[in-house]
């Protein structure tokens, strides 16, 4: 396979992933670019490999690894934003969802990358232990303490809000 068909076959569920990731569909846009640029780089290797989708995962949860260690790349958190109504009801599944991605997204980075390799990718321990360069049962040991961070989260009661909208 050529890196153009494989970068036409996978590259929308690469952004999937980093999207997945990262929480921002631009910054998934940029992380997948990158990583692709490198994958041609060093296409002849990567194609000779086993599984080379497992390869390009691995370079883009790397990536989104080393993005979110540097200091000067992390975003300026507001203490509030200002939801407005929309003349259009949401339904209570879209809610949901949108409540337990949210979960998910103030999970620890190494918990959080498992949460979605393996909920949202459906990859098997021995996939993501692969990806991410560890055993199966650090793999299971993430997906564990992750689990266990989003029921607690999920049954503590939502803080009262005070004042504003």
């Amino acid at each position: 396979m050529t890196f153009e068909e494989y970068a036409f076959a996978r590259t929308s569920a690469l952004v999937r992933l980093a999207r997945l990731l990262t929480g921002d569909e631009h910054r998934a846009e940029d992380l997948v670019q990158d990583v692709l640029a490198k994958a041609y780089a060093r296409w002849g290797r990567i194609s000779r490999t086993d599984r080379p989708d497992a390869y390009v995962r691995r370079m883009l949860v790397n990536a989104h690894h080393s993005w979110w260690r540097q200091r000067s790349s992390r975003e300026i958190s507001v203490a509030a934003v200002i939801d407005r109504a929309s003349a259009t009801d949401e339904a209570a599944g879209i809610a949901e969802r949108d409540a337990l991605w949210r979960l998910v997204c103030d999970l620890p980075t190494r918990q959080r990358t498992v949460i979605v390799l393996r909920y949202y990718e459906d990859l098997d321990d021995t996939m993501i232990a692969e990806i991410l360069d560890c055993s199966t049962g650090t793999v299971r040991t993430h997906a564990r303490r992750a689990l266990t961070a989003l029921r607690k989260r999920q049954e503590a009661p939502a803080p009262a809000r005070t004042g504003g909208f």
